[in-house]
């Protein structure tokens, strides 16, 4: 994973075309991007934000800003006081306990930010 001015990267390489491919992932447009090298990987990440950056500019519209990590969910009461008591019976808040059931069912790493 790579990150540049809060955009993240998903990064994998094509052994074909032997080359790195980034895809920006926390934002709603896609961005992509490719080196052969990490460095040049790196800085087709940056230049692609940039670019990114600048035409939304351009655009007079404010760029699709990486996700911002909040997000609300309504459930019914019933599973509300579920979720409360398994996050009480760990020590956690709900918003804690929900953020580790929902970084798990994603396969992410909640601290890896």
């Amino acid at each position: 994973m790579m990150d540049y001015k809060g955009y993240k990267a998903q990064i994998d390489f094509d052994d074909d075309a032997g080359i790195f491919v980034g895809e920006v992932i926390n934002t709603r447009d896609g961005i992509t991007f490719s080196g052969r090298s990490v460095e040049e990987l790196r800085d087709a990440f940056r230049r692609a934000v940039e670019e990114y950056i600048a035409l939304s500019s351009d655009m007079a519209t404010s760029a699709g800003q990486p996700y911002s990590g909040k997000i609300a969910v309504r459930v019914n009461p019933m599973l509300h006081r579920a979720i409360a008591i398994c996050a009480r019976r760990e020590g956690k808040s709900v918003s804690a306990w929900v953020a580790d059931r929902l970084s798990e069912a994603a396969g992410v790493d909640r601290k890896a930010g």
